[in-house]
């Protein structure tokens, strides 16, 4: 029976954790905008749907699939990380192959809720829950490794299926992944995920309590107890509210950016070329960016992160609405990643360091809700706004209102402290 997973004495089995979480949120590419966006043409072009008609389709599929996520965090928190991980595998894998033979738009609509609630959803839920059972003070750095991935794919992804879909077509592009998350990425989290530190013999961090000394405290280091709240006890703070709309804002904004960017772009006199390639510099910066901000939100409050998140963001909107050369889309793709660097590490370690992590799946679950149900609200607007005004000015300066929110709420959202009776 395996009680302890060492594979050397001084080596800490959270970072194969923190490995294995990377991949699963690399793997949600599939189920991300930035992925997505790159068959949208080929719909148009092969079935005659307009842009109104699959941004449409997007946005509900999307909604309907955040509105599940408070079930998927629930099911974690009664499962376990390992089994949801191995299960979701599997069935995104599947919901790949059937986008693959979708032939009507009620079939890409289920396609489309597939893979936003099995990829955007439950495979960036899953491993943010995961890795914040492993890691409590050095949260903010395991966060802002896990981060690499998602910008890695957020690269990789957009080439990879221009590629597969210039060379073969958009259904071999979906068959591919559907191959890879199943035979790769599922064996992987079978063999190597482990639910919690405690359930080997470990403690999270890597502070391992020797048995000889488990009757002497004293002699074992021992971290500082974080205080668990339930799903309910953190429903009655105002930090979980102002928290679950800084989850909402960014989502929200910038799905709604990344998913018409080559027609904003294309209006503002830019080239295909020239979104595609802010799109991987945006991932690009945020590379050295997510690793700055983990050391950051381990020392700094993560509230005062969001705040300056939030002033970022409302720059980058005025930004975009004069970028029309080469160096403003340098300069835009740069202000962008800088904001999405720091904003994937500050929202994915606010809950644990907020609510600690016993119930984390189903606040999580909560946050991931909210996380997939703005960015389901994001392209609709921008399809909205350029058939009626033929353009986009309007949808971006009204779209300023959300950052300007951000920032009261992230003032607001403070670190509750329990009350016990």
């Amino acid at each position: 029976m395996l009680h302890r997973l060492k594979i050397f004495d001084n080596f800490y089995y959270g970072w194969v954790i923190l490995v294995i979480g990377g991949l699963g949120v690399f793997f949600s590419g599939p189920g991300q905008t930035f992925s997505n966006s790159q068959f949208i043409d080929e719909y148009i072009h092969d079935f005659g749907w307009s842009r109104s008609q699959v941004s449409g389709v997007y946005s509900v599929a999307t909604l309907l699939a955040g509105v599940l996520m408070m079930i998927v965090g629930r099911f974690i928190d009664r499962f376990g990380p390992r089994m949801m991980m191995v299960t979701v595998g599997t069935l995104f894998s599947l919901a790949c192959f059937y986008n693959s033979f979708i032939s009507s738009i009620w079939m890409l609509a289920l396609g489309f809720f597939m893979v936003r609630l099995l990829g955007q959803g439950s495979m960036t839920l899953i491993p943010n829950t995961l890795v914040a059972q492993w890691f409590v003070k050095k949260r903010g750095r395991a966060f802002s490794l896990k981060a690499l991935f998602s910008f890695a794919g957020a690269m990789l992804f957009p080439i990879i299926n221009t590629w597969l879909i210039q060379t073969w077509s958009w259904q071999v592009a979906w068959q591919f992944w559907g191959i890879v998350l199943l035979f790769l990425f599922v064996p992987i989290a079978f063999l190597g995920v482990r639910n919690s530190p405690e359930s080997i013999g470990l403690e999270p961090d890597g502070n391992v309590e020797p048995e000889a000394d488990q009757q002497n405290k004293l002699v074992t280091p021992v971290i500082e107890a974080e205080e668990d709240w339930t799903l309910n006890e953190a429903m009655r703070t105002r930090a979980f509210w102002a928290v679950l709309i800084c989850v909402g804002i960014p989502a929200l904004v910038n799905t709604g950016i990344t998913f018409h960017i080559t027609s904003i772009f294309k209006t503002n006199g830019l080239s295909l070329e020239m979104a595609a390639m802010v799109l991987s510099l945006m991932a690009f910066v945020g590379i050295p960016i997510s690793l700055v901000s983990g050391v950051i939100l381990d020392k700094v409050k993560t509230n005062y992160v969001l705040f300056v998140i939030f002033i970022i963001e409302f720059f980058v909107l005025l930004l975009l609405l004069i970028t029309d050369s080469f160096l403003m889309a340098i300069l835009f793709g740069i202000l962008w990643g800088l904001a999405g660097g720091l904003e994937r590490i500050a929202i994915g370690v606010i809950w644990p360091n907020y609510f600690g992590r016993k119930y984390i799946g189903s606040i999580n679950g909560v946050g991931a809700t909210i996380m997939v149900i703005g960015s389901s609200l994001g392209p609709l607007p921008f399809g909205i706004g350029f058939d009626l005004f033929g353009g986009y000015t309007i949808v971006i300066l009204l779209a300023l209102i959300f950052p300007i929110i951000g920032v009261i709420c992230s003032l607001l959202a403070k670190k509750p402290v329990k009350v016990t009776i």
